[in-house]
């Protein structure tokens, strides 16, 4: 299997030399300011201030009129992001961001106390233990949510279509995100589930895939890959996924900053699920590296997607560690489907929209119907 071990550090360093002479005095300028401006408070403002607090408060603030996914880390913030990839935490299992400046739920993970309250994709945090969300980033919320198991945190939450917000009292606990769950359905058919891609997801993905053919006596007759409520995670990861069902064919391009040249993954032939018939399912719950996984099988017609219209977060951030052991989380480049297409803020609209029901999962139902009524020979079948 092809590995895919660095991809957003070459086009940091190629963004980070791309500079023109007026945008070097327009920052030589902006720090002029900066240092002016600091210097004023420190001497002049009625209290003794902490002069690394107002730095950092100005990097915040800087980094704040990026987007909702550039942001800096202090210390404390910067371990968080290595813990988020080995897939174990403490806190209340639900994924966040900002959508128009308001603390917006992406989903919630299966079996987590936030889950099992209720949660649901698109539910807006409007506060956390009473402490209004607007103006917070976050990492501030992050902060917030996560804790010792057992500690409780008390959630203001509005839904959407509802006018009045409900408060949600949440347990913490050990929250350990299983990236991959695989079971036999329906009459030889292969379930897959990706919850999130972290370090070691497409490695566990064919363990999966050897277990069910194992547990089936052989081939199977089909393959269900679910990503519903998948936030997203590496997307290295979602290369190799999308790899392991695809023979030929571009995976997808990340172009960064105007005049680099993109960043191109195509798929090889060394997947072990290329020959299986294939269904995807997603949800609004479904973002980011989840979202490049179903619109390359998509495009490539290698699987039909089923579900509902997926979040729609195409953009890629790099980790930049600093040297006070504090970091930036940069939005460095957006990631575009093979047709060219990027799903930034648009999402993947399913070939066969299903919504689902709270006491049925219509969605697998029809997931499975479709998949034993087409061959992998066939193109796949729409509506």
């Amino acid at each position: 299997m092809k590995r895919f071990s660095i991809i957003l550090l070459p086009l940091f360093l190629v963004i980070s030399t791309v500079n023109t002479l007026a945008q070097d005095e327009s920052a030589y300028k902006g720090l002029s300011d900066f240092t002016r401006v600091l210097d004023l408070i420190e001497r002049n403002y009625v209290e003794e201030v902490n002069p690394g607090k107002l730095t950092t408060g100005a990097i915040e603030g800087m980094l704040k009129t990026l987007d909702p996914y550039s942001v800096y880390l202090t210390p404390e913030r910067y371990k968080e992001i290595e813990i988020g990839t080995t897939g174990e935490f403490g806190g209340v299992g639900m994924e966040i961001t900002l959508e128009n400046d308001v603390l917006t739920v992406i989903t919630p993970i299966d079996g987590t106390p936030a889950a099992k309250a209720g949660i649901k994709p698109e539910d807006q945090i409007i506060a956390i233990d009473g402490k209004s969300t607007r103006g917070m980033t976050v990492y501030e919320a992050v902060i917030l949510l996560r804790g010792l198991k057992g500690s409780s945190v008390r959630v203001t939450v509005k839904s959407k279509g509802t006018e009045n917000p409900r408060q949600v009292t949440l347990i913490r606990d050990i929250i350990r995100v299983e990236s991959v769950k695989s079971k036999l359905v329906d009459n030889h058919i292969g379930y897959i589930q990706l919850s999130q891609f972290q370090e070691k997801t497409s490695e566990e993905l064919r363990d999966a895939l050897l277990k069910l053919e194992a547990a089936n006596g052989g081939k199977l007759k089909g393959i269900v890959l679910d990503l519903r409520n998948n936030p997203g995670g590496l997307l290295t990861q979602a290369v190799e996924v999308a790899d392991e069902f695809m023979d030929r064919g571009l995976i997808v391009s990340v172009r960064g900053k105007s005049g680099t040249q993109p960043t191109e993954y195509y798929a090889t032939k060394n997947g072990k699920l290329q020959n299986y018939p294939l269904i995807v399912i997603v949800n609004k719950g479904s973002a980011s590296a989840s979202e490049v996984v179903a619109e390359a099988l998509q495009d490539s017609q290698r699987a039909p997607i089923l579900g509902t219209k997926t979040f729609g977060k195409g953009s890629v951030q790099t980790i930049i560690r600093l040297e006070n052991g504090s970091g930036l989380k940069l939005t460095t480049a957006k990631f575009y489907a093979p047709s060219g297409r990027s799903i930034n803020e648009v999402g993947v609209m399913p070939d066969i929209i299903v919504e689902n029901d709270k006491d049925r999962d219509i969605q697998l139902e029809r997931a499975l119907e479709v998949i034993k009524a087409y061959k992998l020979t066939e193109a796949f079948p729409k509506g």
